[in-house]
């Protein structure tokens, strides 16, 4: 008998459901949970923001925007990175404005990706990312990095997965979930394999903004790297705006005008009043962009701290609002440890094994909720071992 699953895609068909919304929908259902697994900032957008778009609808700016984003916007944006990481852009034919970073990651993957091609994704990372090539009709081969190393890509890594049908290295820096970082010296080499492999690189630097003791450096920076360096980012996780979904993706303008056709036909534009939002972030939201980023390096400390003396080892991560700790030694796989501490702890964290082959042994806990509600995660963890 036929089944209505017969009729989709095996490209859908086959997919799996998001690991980190299983363990935040088991939390949502429960009572007196503690969440540490979604990546969410617990900040409201600042109020200067919230009050410019309510100063927008009152004035009727409730229309479409340009296919490709406000021009003001897209502007800002080319000067912010321009300012910040040292990566100039043509705000007209280098920038396009896209719903969330994650719409950029489609578009770029849909313009590039030909079935077949093989798309190199170092792991553990961003659950997302070998999906997305699935569906687009490529290859995700993973690559493991390594907790001793920080989690960083290395070239020997990245030239012993390459072949001659790889096109896209995917990265993701400062990463999620470890809190990993690359400085200028680790990605010089990822470079010479780049070019001597003729690569394109996406790189998603959603948490460029959230490095504790150092800046953010972008592979497009690197000479030679921006017009193969497609980069991805937004305003949801720095500028607390999740829910505004106003993201934006940067490269050279053949990129960026195949994108720009697909997001045509497909998303017509990014919400306005997300675009205005950002704006005034851009604008004048930055001293609360840092106070924030102060307050998660506080929770950082305090957090990794607090792991290691309730007994669990933990890469210290520089970057993101992520913790990886290992749970290798309570004899659990990260997923019965995940269900365990939520069912019997009351903590809701990510399993690591969602992440990719490198994570099985670790799970991800987010440092961005409250300083009450971590310190108390940290005592319901600390009994709950004890009893283990």
């Amino acid at each position: 008998m036929i089944t209505k699953s017969d009729y989709l895609s095996p490209l859908a068909r086959d997919i799996p459901p998001s690991g980190i919304r299983k363990f935040f929908n088991a939390a949502a259902g429960g009572k007196d949970i503690i969440s540490l697994g979604v990546g969410e900032p617990d900040f409201t957008t600042p109020l200067a923001v919230r009050r410019a778009c309510v100063e927008a609808i009152d004035k009727g700016r409730t229309t479409y925007s340009p296919n490709e984003g406000l021009l003001e916007l897209r502007e800002e944006i080319a000067s912010y990175l321009d300012s910040s990481f040292g990566i100039s852009y043509d705000p007209v034919d280098e920038v396009l404005v896209t719903v969330g970073g994650s719409e950029a990651i489609d578009l770029a993957l849909r313009v590039l990706v030909a079935p077949g091609d093989e798309v190199i994704v170092p792991v553990p990372t961003y659950i997302a990312y070998s999906p997305i090539t699935h569906l687009n009709g490529g290859r995700a081969v993973e690559v493991e990095t390594y907790a001793e190393d920080g989690f960083k890509l290395t070239a020997e890594a990245l030239r012993s997965c390459i072949t001659p049908r790889s096109k896209l290295l995917m990265v993701s820096y400062p990463n999620n979930p470890t809190g990993g970082i690359m400085t200028y010296e680790d990605w010089l080499p990822i470079a010479e394999v780049v070019e001597e492999h003729d690569l394109i690189v996406l790189t998603d630097e959603i948490y460029a903004e959230l490095t504790y003791g150092r800046t953010h450096v972008s592979l497009a920076s690197l000479p030679g790297m921006k017009d193969r360096t497609i980069v991805v980012s937004g305003f949801s996780k720095a500028f607390a705006m999740t829910g505004w979904r106003v993201g934006y993706v940067c490269g050279h303008p053949d990129f960026i005008d195949a994108m720009r056709k697909v997001h045509q036909y497909s998303i017509i534009c990014a919400p306005i009043l997300g675009q205005i939002a950002a704006l005034e972030s851009l604008r004048h939201g930055m001293a609360e962009k840092d106070e924030m980023m102060h307050a998660y390096n506080h929770r950082r400390r305090m957090f990794v701290q607090g792991l290691r003396d309730i007994g669990l080892s933990c890469h210290e991560p520089e970057g993101a609002f992520y913790v990886f700790p290992s749970v290798a030694s309570t004899g659990l796989s990260s997923q019965e440890f995940a269900e365990r501490l939520l069912r019997e702890a009351k903590v809701a964290a990510v399993p690591g094994s969602v992440f990719g082959p490198g994570g099985e042994g670790f799970i991800r806990c987010s440092y961005a909720a409250s300083e009450a509600n971590l310190k108390a995660a940290l005592e319901r963890m600390d009994r709950w071992l004890r009893q283990l």
